[in-house]
């Protein structure tokens, strides 16, 4: 396996088994993942929120059993943020989401399952273009996987992030219209899951950049200095652990882009 470009602030986060533990609750509001009772896994889990990802996903990998949901996070999210090459990223999220429908086959009531399965299919799909990936029959996959997960896990803060997204990206690239005939997508449903989300993790960087996006694709240009006053306030956010100051980063592209 090629290597991953490592973060460029690899280091300034330096988690061991019990200060993860310690921080548990809030690293993970947005996903309701549960603290790993298997230490491998939970190994697995602290290279992840050190930034150290390819290792989280080879130990995760390695663990079995819960450790496949960290080695799914750390791939997906190292995917999603940091690799450059566009082929490799594509790959590399269709690994994720083929290994998370494989665990939900075998685990049908593990939310994280379906959310991963749901979510990386998602960004695959912003990847080969949404109106291609609505050709392929991605779509109604990323909803029912994404509507799986929230009815399983009623408070994950990022099903519903990326539920939103979903209404919000179909129905800007193919009109209110259409995608609620074809693809089921309500615009005030997609501002609801936003809602949603930030209610129950409101000092998300990436629930905030994600709803932004969303007001931008689903009001317009009305919804700017909101959308912008979003993207101010997860800028501003104090990350703690990588994964938050790669959202934290994405945060400040969107003011200065």
């Amino acid at each position: 396996m090629p290597t991953w470009t490592p973060l460029p602030q690899l280091g300034q986060f330096q988690f061991e088994p019990q200060s993860l533990a310690v921080h548990w609750p809030r690293l993970h509001l947005g996903d309701a993942e549960p603290l790993p009772a298997d230490p491998d896994v939970l190994h697995a889990w602290v290279l992840f929120h050190n930034g150290q990802f390819q290792e989280a996903a080879a130990a995760g990998l390695k663990a079995g059993g819960a450790g496949i949901t960290a080695a799914n996070k750390a791939t997906g999210v190292y995917a999603t943020y940091v690799e450059k090459k566009e082929k490799t990223r594509l790959e590399l999220l269709m690994t994720v989401a083929r290994r998370a429908e494989a665990q939900a086959t075998q685990e049908a009531n593990n939310p994280s399952a379906w959310y991963w399965h749901g979510c990386a299919l998602g960004r695959y799909s912003q990847g080969i273009s949404v109106a291609k990936a609505l050709a392929q029959g991605l779509g109604g996959k990323v909803k029912e996987a994404l509507e799986r997960t929230i009815k399983l896990q009623p408070r994950h803060a990022d099903a519903y992030t990326a539920l939103g997204a979903f209404h919000a990206e179909v129905i800007d690239k193919v009109g209110s219209l259409i995608g609620g005939m074809t693809y089921g997508t309500k615009k005030e449903v997609g501002l609801k899951m936003f809602q949603e989300a930030m209610k129950i993790n409101p000092a998300s960087a990436i629930c905030m950049v994600e709803r932004a996006n969303g007001l931008l694709m689903l009001e317009g240009d009305k919804k700017m200095s909101e959308a912008t006053r979003l993207y101010e306030q997860a800028a501003a956010c104090t990350p703690m652990d990588a994964m938050e100051w790669l959202h934290v980063e994405l945060a400040k592209a969107e003011l200065a882009g």
